[in-house]
């Protein structure tokens, strides 16, 4: 018997995995990569200050990133079936779907990121959402 891979889960998978290594990149390049991928100007001054928070804020994001995609990879039938997988997806699904959809919402407010910033972020996280949503539907009878 073979296992049918779900090509959304893997999609999503894939594409957690490359958020995880920019936000490593990130890291590694320093100020000028925290400003271009607009974290914010406090956290490229802390950078080139030499503090380390801007550091482990970056990588405990890339580290639940690396774990989303491990949950994808195992609902898209890649890897064994994680704890909880189902609840985990949902959860995934929900976030990326809640922060592209509030992203959107930030901008009628006043807020320290640009606007620019503000919506390639927003437009890649309701991406994200949605990839994981078609995977999370059509793999749902599975996990």
């Amino acid at each position: 018997m073979t296992t049918q891979i779900n090509f959304f889960l893997t999609l999503g998978a894939l594409l957690s995995a490359l958020a995880a290594a920019a936000h490593i990149g990130i890291i590694i390049g320093g100020a000028a990569w925290y400003r271009f991928f607009g974290a914010g100007e406090q956290f490229a001054v802390a950078s080139e200050q030499g503090k380390i928070y801007p550091a482990v804020v970056t990588f405990g994001i890339a580290a639940v990133l690396a774990a989303w995609s491990a949950y994808a990879l195992s609902g898209a039938g890649w890897l064994v079936s994680l704890p909880f997988l189902k609840t985990v997806l949902c959860l995934i699904t929900g976030v990326y779907l809640l922060r592209g959809v509030g992203g959107f919402a930030m901008l009628a407010v006043k807020s320290p990121y640009s606007k620019r910033f503000i919506v390639v972020s927003s437009s890649i996280c309701l991406g994200f959402g949605m990839v994981h949503l078609l995977g999370l539907t059509q793999a749902w009878g599975k996990l």
